[in-house]
């Protein structure tokens, strides 16, 4: 992993490439004994966590969204709060309040349950767009304002938002600004036969959060981060991944395409998958292998689907970034030392 990374990376003491590889390996398996036989799902959580992204869960409900979240938070010795998102939840409740106090006669900052380094957003779709967007200051820039003041959020800081499918009851669509702030959406799926039949058994009397520990603190975490975040990404490769965005602003099918915001992500994500696959150097198999999680929920097709809309939506722009990937150019020669 070392052959492409910076000095400053080589000489960090705090992390190594076998550390590195330790300490994913030790979340990925905490986090897959309560998560059972969806690998695919805890690996995009933990790419989000160390990209410094955020990630959006969508499926119907009882398939392990929130379980999810948990079992990550849980994982990192880390500040973890969950807020649920409900149709009379204000802004306020999110981000914080100022309050008189009559003692010292002026007003106090009341702190929101933003305030964490893991913020589990449940069900968010169930909320006003009003309270949604208290969100968008702290997922963009770290920080939130109120009455003029400017609060900044712990480092690392991590948004997990669950949602349900549009058409479940008693949901709001998320804007598309929104949309565009998660780094990735995954869905989770239903459990196959043998994972389900066992997750049965195994929790007829135990929670399997109760057998979560940390195995990483806020510090470790933030020195994952910088070694991933020092990952070669060639030219050739930056280029594709702003060949494959350019791809969806102009497809004839694609009323919305990928914001320049989704091209950063994909490649910090990649740096990421590269860093867990034990390489200091991105692939273009990185960049396709992310290009559905990290697009999809951001494009809008020309014209509606019928049947179940959310999860024909998903399925047409997934067959859409399916055909683009196969017609943009890959770069051949992308490894540079």
């Amino acid at each position: 992993m070392t052959d492409a990374m910076t000095d400053a990376a080589k000489t960090d003491a705090a992390m190594t490439a076998e550390g590195f590889a330790r300490t994913t390996d030790a979340i990925l398996a905490a986090v897959g004994r309560v998560i059972d036989g969806k690998p695919d799902a805890v690996r995009s959580a933990l790419v989000c966590l160390l990209a410094e992204g955020h990630l959006l869960i969508e499926d119907v409900p009882g398939v392990g969204k929130t379980m999810l979240a948990r079992a990550l938070g849980a994982s990192v010795d880390a500040t973890v709060r969950r807020i649920q998102f409900t149709p009379d939840l204000l802004p306020g409740d999110v981000t914080g309040v100022s309050v008189f106090n009559p003692v010292e006669r002026e007003f106090e900052f009341k702190r929101g349950a933003i305030f964490a380094n893991l913020v589990i957003a449940d069900e968010i779709n169930r909320s006003s767009p009003k309270t949604q967007s208290a969100l968008l200051e702290a997922m963009e820039e770290r920080q939130v304002t109120v009455d003029g003041q400017t609060h900044f959020l712990p480092d690392p800081f991590l948004v997990v938002a669950t949602q349900n499918p549009l058409e479940m009851e008693g949901t709001y669509a998320l804007p598309e600004a929104q949309r565009d702030r998660f780094m990735m959406r995954v869905s989770m799926g239903y459990p196959d036969a043998q994972s389900e039949a066992r997750m049965l058994r195994q929790r007829e009397s135990v929670n399997p959060l109760d057998s979560v520990t940390p195995v990483v603190t806020a510090t470790e975490v933030g020195s994952l981060v910088a070694w991933a975040r020092a990952v070669h990404v060639a030219p050739a490769i930056e280029d594709y991944a702003v060949a494959l965005a350019h791809a969806t602003r102009s497809h004839s099918e694609l009323r919305l395409g990928a914001s320049p915001r989704a091209t950063l992500q994909l490649v910090r994500a990649a740096k990421v998958w590269a860093a867990l696959d034990g390489r200091g150097f991105v692939i273009p198999d990185d960049v396709t292998a992310l290009l559905t999680p990290v697009f999809a929920h951001r494009l809008i097709p020309t014209r509606s689907v019928g049947g179940s809309r959310a999860r024909s939506a998903a399925d047409a722009i997934g067959a859409i970034l399916d055909r683009i990937a196969a017609t943009v150019r890959v770069p051949i020669a992308a490894r540079q030392s």
